[in-house]
């Protein structure tokens, strides 16, 4: 269904329109796909590889002239100050990705704020800049924590984006509005998930598992028809261990959750490459300027 409604997406030009592209900077054993393997505990003994492939996508990036946002973990941050200062220095946008990588809707109201509040801390400590951007891990917002908006505005958070409006087995909220919004009226902007809309119901066209998972094609079509038809931004997302095709092999893992890890990573970083050459792209704070402008009055 995706690709037959794609036919007149190519007629709609992306044009000058600026998306937003994102890296939501994690290691491989901190997935949500993998948390019932590695402990938090055990991290500390395992192999880092965020670094690395974090400084090839900001590699990548310099290459094509881009500046992007990156969601980084408080706790990669306290271990990699050198490439927190990297991603400042080179101009993108540093935001919050939470400290350990916890599910908000597992947590309570008082566990949230203070794992975002030293995120925030480690962040800004570091980075030397403020840091106003939130995703939650494995898009963890959702009908059943709306007060994590007004926890995250209490914490001095700016904009959200942690809503995915799709349906899926670990996250989404599909009757979720698809464009910028503030939930409840909060202080807080939400800046959703990119979807297609097609025959009353969303698609997925916002990267991750499904940007690897679908032909490049069908994936530039979708982003052009919402740019050129929906004359609205994207906003992208990738992991520095997507494009990590030599990284350990988690034997432990469910079928499900290494089919959805290790797929087409080798393909990753040309199909990433090509991506960054096919659109524009921004830091969410520079595409998304006039929403927050708006929510802040």
């Amino acid at each position: 269904m995706l690709q037959a409604g794609l036919g007149a997406a190519r007629d709609g030009e992306a044009g000058s329109l600026l998306n937003a592209i994102t890296v939501d900077v994690e290691d491989w054993f901190q997935v949500q796909a993998f948390a019932g393997v590695f402990s938090r505990e055990a991290w500390e003994g395992l192999e880092r590889r965020v670094e690395g492939n974090t400084n090839a996508i900001l590699d990548m990036f310099a290459k094509a002239g881009v500046r992007g946002t990156f969601f980084t973990l408080g706790w990669v941050a306290e271990r990699h100050p050198a490439l927190i200062r990297r991603i400042v220095a080179e101009g993108h946008e540093l935001a919050s990705h939470g400290y350990w990588h916890r599910l908000a809707h597992e947590q309570t109201p008082e566990q949230f704020g203070r794992d975002i509040a030293d995120a925030k801390r480690v962040l800004e400590d570091i980075g030397g800049v403020a840091v106003g951007g939130y995703r939650a891990p494995t898009f963890s917002i959702n009908r059943r924590n709306p007060w994590a908006f007004d926890v995250l505005a209490e914490r001095g958070y700016r904009y959200s984006s942690s809503v995915y409006p799709i349906r899926h087995d670990l996250y989404g909220v599909p009757d979720a509005p698809r464009a910028p919004y503030r939930p409840g009226g909060g202080g807080v902007l939400e800046i959703p998930m990119t979807t297609l809309r097609l025959g009353g119901r969303n698609f997925p066209c916002a990267g991750g598992g499904y940007f690897r998972l679908l032909p490049y094609g069908v994936f530039r079509a979708a982003l052009r028809r919402v740019n050129g038809v929906e004359r609205r931004p994207g906003i992208f997302y990738t992991h520095p261990w997507e494009i990590d095709a030599g990284q350990p092999r988690v034997t432990a893992a469910s079928r499900m959750a290494k089919f959805r890890h290790y797929l087409n990573l080798a393909a990753m970083p040309a199909r990433l490459g090509r991506l960054l050459r096919d659109f524009r792209w921004g830091r969410v704070d520079e595409v998304f300027a006039a929403d927050l402008a708006h929510a802040a009055r």
